[in-house]
């Protein structure tokens, strides 16, 4: 008996066959000269008179028959498509990561749409912003973030002095250079947060959904290789348009 994922298979063939056929049918039936015939034979007046041959052109296309050729080649579209589409019906397959079963019974036409949503989770999970590895991140529990441990840093201030090149004589005032020193005046003490991730924990998401990605492509295979029944619409259809 068919599987569905033969019908699948042949299913974009049948498609574009189809659609030439078809389209080849509709432009033929266009060109007026193929539709047309004629026949012309000539007959002098006396028996003197002068003899031409008969003329004839064959009519070449028949829309009737066009259209029947059109109604064989859809016919076989109707048919793959409505069995493809009965067949989607009943197509289903649990989703298993691990010998746990999280999914059960899910139609193939979910676990495709499925499939692809996951692609796009995956380039989200892979570009999510993770922790400064030079850091030493911690959790806290008042933020609900990661912290790093407190690193105390000084505050300088400058400060003028003054510095005595010569001591003043009745003569001469005294000599003083006057320069500024940093001083410390404080002390900072700073803790930086985030709100990133650490990198083992994209690792282990992407890890879990390696294997989620993995169990819908199973499960649809599964769902995939359900036996199908041949579906016969396009007689009943066409038996009924052409009657």
């Amino acid at each position: 008996m068919t599987k569905l994922n033969q019908i699948l298979a042949v299913e974009k063939g049948v498609k574009a066959d189809v659609q030439r056929k078809v389209t080849d049918v509709y432009h033929t039936v266009q060109k007026a000269p193929l539709l047309s015939g004629i026949s012309r034979t000539y007959q002098p007046i006396d028996d003197e008179g002068e003899q031409l041959p008969p003329e004839s052109t064959r009519v070449q296309v028949k829309v009737e028959d066009a259209v029947k050729d059109a109604a064989d080649a859809l016919t076989r579209l109707f048919d793959v498509t409505a069995t493809k589409d009965v067949a989607n019906c009943s197509a289903k397959a649990d989703v298993v990561v691990d010998g746990r079963v999280l999914l059960e019974g899910v139609p193939v036409t979910y676990l495709l749409f499925l499939e692809k949503q996951l692609v796009d989770l995956r380039t989200l999970i892979s570009k999510l912003p993770t922790l400064d590895p030079s850091e030493t991140w911690t959790r806290d529990e008042n933020t609900d973030t990661w912290r790093t441990e407190p690193v105390k840093t000084t505050r300088t201030k400058k400060v003028p002095r003054n510095h005595v090149l010569a001591e003043a004589t009745e003569h001469h005032p005294a000599q003083v250079q006057v320069f500024t020193e940093d001083v410390v005046v404080g002390y900072w003490t700073k803790i930086a947060f985030s709100g990133a991730v650490p990198q083992r924990r994209v690792n282990e998401l992407l890890d879990r959904l390696t294997k989620l990605q993995d169990a819908v492509k199973y499960a649809r295979e599964e769902a995939n290789s359900v036996e199908v029944a041949d579906r016969r619409i396009g007689d009943a259809l066409f038996g009924y348009l052409l009657g």
